[in-house]
């Protein structure tokens, strides 16, 4: 029987992008626990930026990591849907986010109801410095974003479940 893609189950594809072959690696690790599609994170472990690593084989070749929930404010009224937490460009193949140009610092999750996914998608860029941030984190919208910088269909992406830690609080999704 064939696997059915968790991108596909999560209605990552769907809401936030388009069906797309994975052709680089992508790994996502927050506090020594590697992100798995549709695995659960409570908040309190996701406060710092995950250590982002990306495979590839070829340096000349630069990436863009966006990170988005598309669940904000609540996954049952998302009207601000698909909220940036994370923009970094410029990242050079075969390293990590540490090597990008973070052009919107990253926004740790603070999910106040419901569960909420978390994406972190992969682009290639065509060349350095042809991505630039946007003006808002309300309301990005991943699609037109990577249409608007001639990014293509992703080349990897990864989602977490993230809800409300019991006794805390927050304003942000």
């Amino acid at each position: 029987m064939p696997r059915v893609d968790p991108l596909i189950v999560g209605r990552v594809i769907g809401d936030v992008l388009d069906p797309f072959t994975r052709s680089v690696d992508l790994r996502v690790v927050y506090n020594n626990k590697d992100v798995n599609n549709a695995c659960v994170l409570k908040p309190s472990q996701v406060v710092m930026q995950p250590r982002v690593h990306i495979g590839g084989d070829d340096l000349r070749n630069f990436y863009t990591l966006i990170m988005v929930d598309p669940d904000a404010p609540s996954p049952s009224n998302p009207d601000l849907r698909e909220y940036l937490h994370w923009l970094v460009t410029d990242i050079p193949a075969t390293t990590n986010t540490s090597f990008g140009n973070e052009v919107v610092c990253y926004e740790n999750p603070t999910p106040t109801m419901g569960i909420h996914r978390y994406v972190l998608v992969l682009f290639r860029q065509l060349r350095r410095e042809t991505v630039y941030a946007p003006g808002w984190r309300q309301n990005f919208n991943t699609r037109d974003f990577a249409e608007l910088y001639n990014l293509g269909l992703p080349v990897a992406a990864v989602y977490f479940n993230c809800h409300r830690e019991s006794g805390t609080g927050g304003r942000r999704a």
